[in-house]
């Protein structure tokens, strides 16, 4: 993770320590000697520490913790540093004052420093319930306020330790909406199924009167792990496995159908399928809906939501399509994410004609860390129009 980027996370390190050093040497500010030196110290570890990271093999360490950490520090220390620095540049134009653009400077960085502990301990904890209603001409009379409760991303393998009774509040916080279905949208894990089994007996705690409806998302597939394919592909399978000894009902390019006296609602699984190269493209939707009627009303599972407009919308006439994948990038400013560079449904509730898209911004995370945008669960209630 660290390596693809080895440079661009030294020069984050090293250069802003650089001008501050030299502003200090220029200013002849011999009060300042101490912290310069306490920061040079701390400097050098990150650089070992990055270095070490980007020498392990694997997308991320064994231990996660050391990555964790990592992140933290990182987030706390170096990017204040270089927050500083871009707002003490702007003392070189000359109707900036340097005093206000320094003191500018030291405020943004403690604001960014605490933004960092916050998300990191506060805000990737927090959780909440989302209601939706899902209004349709299409659905069928007799699933007239049929309940769905969807969760995505869940990342368990982040939520050890301390972190591991988030999931347990999340499994409580499902269970207490009684709904007729659960679905899981994909990313159950971060990097390997060896992540999962003690998580196992809370998974398994979800039950619905229609079942447990699940979808693999592109962590699922092993993809991050340096391994061979043939490693991969046993690992992937192995995750499936899990998830079937969890109970759940795994969908991998098919559907099962629901029924209420003469009527019926369709529950298609898609596999993984996105517009990003490195994305494992393995959905079907010819395969997912086939044997099926024009006719039928459709709940489709897609891990990543950009294939709403490539695959879904062209290729089928799935009415609700549930998504996960993009986390809301995990960071939200007075409405605005990072993520929405990338991706033009990210979060929330999209339309196009009579059909929807909903996406989830997830319940967890690889990194743990969440600012303006919470884990979340949320319930679907169908609604019949005439």
């Amino acid at each position: 993770m660290i390596a693809r980027f080895l440079i661009f996370w030294l020069l984050l390190i090293v250069l802003p320590d650089a001008y501050i050093y030299n502003m200090y040497r220029r200013a002849r500010r011999s009060s300042g000697l101490r912290l310069i030196i306490l920061n040079s110290i701390l400097s050098i570890v990150m650089v070992v520490y990055t270095v070490w990271l980007a020498s392990l093999t694997d997308f991320i360490p064994s231990e996660k913790v050391w990555l964790d950490l990592y992140l933290l520090l990182f987030a706390v220390f170096i990017v204040p540093k270089t927050m500083f620095v871009l707002c003490s540049l702007f003392s070189f134009i000359p109707c900036f004052s340097r005093r206000w653009c320094h003191r500018i400077g030291a405020a943004a960085s403690l604001l960014m420093a605490g933004m960092a502990v916050y998300g990191a301990f506060v805000g990737f904890r927090r959780m909440e319930i989302r209601h939706i209603e899902i209004a349709s001409s299409d659905i069928p009379k007799a699933f007239d306020g049929y309940r769905i409760v969807q969760f995505s991303d869940a990342h368990v393998g982040t939520m050890t330790g301390w972190r591991k009774a988030m999931l347990q509040r999340a499994v409580d916080s499902i269970m207490n909406q009684r709904a007729d279905m659960i679905v899981f949208t994909g990313d159950l894990q971060n990097i390997e199924p060896h992540e999962l089994p003690e998580h196992l007996a809370q998974l398994s705690r979800l039950k619905a009167p229609d079942g447990v409806y699940s979808v693999l998302g592109n962590h699922d597939y092993a993809v991050y792990q340096k391994a061979d394919s043939a490693t991969k592909a046993a690992n992937c399978r192995l995750t499936c496995e899990y998830e079937r000894r969890a109970g759940w009902q795994l969908l991998l390019n098919e559907h099962r159908t629901i029924r209420r006296g003469s009527d019926s609602l369709i529950v298609a699984g898609m596999e993984n399928w996105g517009v990003a190269k490195r994305m494992p493209h393995r959905g079907d939707v010819g395969k997912t809906l086939a044997g099926l009627q024009r006719s039928a009303f459709v709940v489709m599972l897609e891990h990543d939501p950009s294939a709403w407009r490539a695959r879904i919308l062209p290729e089928s006439w799935a009415q609700l399509t549930l998504s996960g994948h993009t986390h809301g990038g995990q960071l939200r400013l007075f409405g605005w994410s990072p993520v929405s560079f990338t991706y033009d449904e990210w979060g929330g509730l999209y339309h196009e004609g009579r059909r929807h898209l909903f996406v989830s911004t997830g319940l967890g995370g690889l990194i743990p860390f969440r600012l303006g945008i919470s884990g979340e669960i949320v319930v679907i209630t169908l609604k019949k129009t005439l």
